[in-house]
């Protein structure tokens, strides 16, 4: 079973909020801050891609009748997540040298809550509702 998208826009437009304030801040904030855009966008479509992943998991695991299928679909997707997370960082360490932006990594980790918090509203919505 796949997720509807009425299920799926408030990480939809989660993303998208987020991706235009990053754009938008980008030009109104030129030179201020020392703050690397690119990454907080490319953080933005990273957290969008896991958690639409793992909340085709989650949704998956509502459906079935064995409800530890649905607490071994969360342990696995924040595993999921964080390994993720711990990933990215760590190749855009390696990747960006000595230009390796901590503020942009900063907010990038603010940006996962943002989303966490997103989806796990959105999934316990949904696990309170008889046709989930």
């Amino acid at each position: 079973m796949n997720p509807g998208i009425k299920n799926v826009f408030p990480l939809i437009s989660t993303f998208l909020i987020l991706t235009a304030a990053s754009v938008v801040s980008k030009f109104v904030l030129a030179g201020k801050g020392g703050i690397d855009y690119s990454v907080l966008i490319a953080a933005s479509c990273l957290f969008f891609l896991v958690s639409l992943l793992v909340f085709r998991m989650q949704y998956r695991a509502m459906q079935h009748s064995n409800p530890n299928v649905f607490v071994r679909s969360v342990m696995s997707g924040m595993i999921i997540k964080v390994v993720v997370c711990i990933g990215a960082v760590v190749a855009y360490y390696f990747l960006a040298g000595k230009a390796f932006n901590k503020p942009a990594v900063y907010l990038a980790m603010i940006i996962y809550i943002i989303f966490l918090t997103v989806e796990v509203r959105t999934i316990m919505k949904l696990n309170k509702s008889k046709n989930a």
